[in-house]
């Protein structure tokens, strides 16, 4: 098919950078993470053990994404439209917490905390 290995070095390089082109050195695409500020923030929820049925004051951590004061230069019209809908919102990191009941101290689900709260 090919007359030497560089020919088909050559093909397969070609063919790489036509796949790889819309992703490697784009600079003009923004991300999610470009219209936010993120820290991290603990807050306290009660919940109760599933095993041993004892409610407790847990510290669950979240993600809080910021919106920016004003976009990115080189932000282009569709990133515009993005970010005049995008809104501060939070995270919830942990899935899992332990039990605080020294007789229990089993791992259990995180339930009926939202995963993604919006911010006003």
């Amino acid at each position: 098919m090919y007359a030497c290995k560089n020919q088909r070095k050559l093909a397969v390089l070609s063919i790489f950078s036509v796949i790889s082109a819309p992703f490697v050195g784009n600079m003009g695409v923004m991300e999610e993470r470009d219209f936010f500020d993120e820290k991290e923030s603990k807050k306290a929820h009660t919940l109760t053990c599933p095993h041993c049925l004892q409610a407790n004051e847990y510290e669950l951590s979240w993600l809080v994404r910021t919106k920016k004061k004003q976009l990115p230069p080189r932000a282009d019209e569709r990133d515009r439209a993005k970010f005049a809908k995008a809104k501060t919102y939070m995270v919830r990191r942990d899935d899992m917490t332990m039990c605080k009941n020294i007789r229990c101290r089993k791992r259990f689900e995180v339930a009926g905390v939202q995963s993604v709260a919006f911010l006003e």
